[in-house]
């Protein structure tokens, strides 16, 4: 007998949650209610609104004080981060770059940039990202270890780096990947992009890779417009980010020298002193999320055929984009719910489609991607935005 799953029931309480008052809840809007205004204001006042000027220093102080890195460089989105990263950790032509099937396609652009293929891997029901423990087991079989480096045996390219994505905030299983790293001379960089505000073990995203990629997008849990961020721990590491960024140009008064090809990716002030005024109220913003993904959580209690996707146990999650996951048996419902609660006001949409089944990757290198497939199927995400959680605090 086939599985029956009440979707105006789910409707209902969705409708529960969010403002009545309002006919259509997006998905995630942005919240301004801090100094936007007065940031953004001197900067039209006094000029300096493009990429040099106070806020994206200060920006850049303010975030990696926030997440505890040593150093943060502000750039113009969270792709251009992620792109200079893997630039930074040696990724070169013709190089593997182990990304999970289930992420943004930016993680797969970024590899592509630099000439390396990006070579997918499974993801885990529990932190809805890369699997560590498949991922060794994988290795075991069609890597081996050549001039100190890991070489796939099937293509004979190096595969030099991964980079697990923490889905929607959620962070990866990070301890096991790093001995994993070590393992096998991989380098480890984070796309933290969903996850500023998101603990693991205790320790914010972005300290465990050699470097890592931040994304302030108009629809994050705070925003620069557009922007991302690079974070590392390794000082001149971050000042090599930070002269890469900028076009490599050598410091003097008026002369235009440049000592390396570099990227254009520098954030504009503008944009960095909207950041400044986002991050003195992201405190309070993620206290909001987590309070509305508790309601949530409790309205759906017991709920036949789905339920709402938890943090793993060791982590706090900045529940960025909460997640509705169908049981098994109930997949076939995944359209009809997208249908209904759309066609009710209520925006909400499946994961990203793999990045294997995209025409430009469909021959690109994989493992058996049994989980990610599955969690394709069953991944539902609700509104998340921070006003929500303004009356559960």
């Amino acid at each position: 007998m086939m599985n029956q799953f009440n979707t105006p029931l789910l409707v209902e309480k969705l409708r529960n949650v969010l403002p009545k008052e309002r006919d259509f809840i997006a998905l995630h809007e942005p919240v301004f209610r801090g100094n936007e205004w007065e940031y953004v204001k001197e900067c039209i006042d006094t000029s300096w609104v493009s990429s040099v000027g106070k806020y994206v220093d200060l920006f850049e102080e303010k975030l990696a004080e926030y997440t505890g890195v040593k150093k943060a460089v502000a750039v113009v989105n969270g792709t251009a981060a992620l792109h200079v990263s893997l630039k930074l950790v040696g990724v070169e032509q013709g190089d593997e770059v182990l990304i999970p099937a289930l992420t943004f396609i930016a993680t797969a652009n970024a590899v592509v940039y630099t000439g390396a293929v990006p070579h997918f891997v499974d993801s885990e029901h529990k932190t809805l990202g890369l699997d560590p423990r498949k991922l060794r087991d994988y290795l075991s079989e069609i890597s081996e270890m050549k001039n100190g480096f890991c070489v796939n045996k099937k293509t004979g390219r190096r595969i030099k780096a991964v980079v697990p994505m923490h889905t929607f905030g959620h962070p990866v299983n990070l301890d096991l990947l790093t001995e994993l790293c070590a393992e096998y001379n991989i380098e480890l960089v984070e796309d933290a992009a969903e996850s500023l505000g998101s603990y693991y073990k205790g320790i914010h995203t972005g300290n465990v890779g050699k470097i890592s990629a931040l994304s302030f997008n108009g629809n994050k849990v705070i925003t620069t417009g557009g922007g991302g961020a690079i974070l590392t721990n390794d000082e001149e590491l971050g000042k090599l980010a930070k002269h890469i960024t900028t076009t490599a140009k050598v410091p003097h008064k008026w002369e235009f020298n440049h000592d390396m090809v570099a990227f254009n990716y520098r954030m504009p002030n503008i944009n960095a002193a909207l950041g400044c005024a986002q991050l003195e109220k992201l405190p309070d913003y993620l206290d909001k999320k987590r309070a509305l993904t508790n309601v949530y959580i409790e309205e759906l209690e017991g709920f036949n055929g789905i339920s709402v996707f938890k943090e793993p146990e060791f982590a706090k999650s900045n529940y960025w984009l909460n997640a509705l996951v169908l049981d098994d048996g109930f997949e076939q419902y995944r359209d009809e719910i997208l249908t209904e609660t759309n066609n009710n006001g209520i925006m909400t949409r499946p994961a990203w489609t793999l990045m294997h089944q995209l025409p430009m990757f469909k021959d690109n290198p994989k493992m058996e991607l049994h989980v990610a497939e599955s969690l394709q199927n069953k991944l539902i995400n609700i509104p998340s935005s921070v006003f929500l959680g303004d009356h559960y605090e």
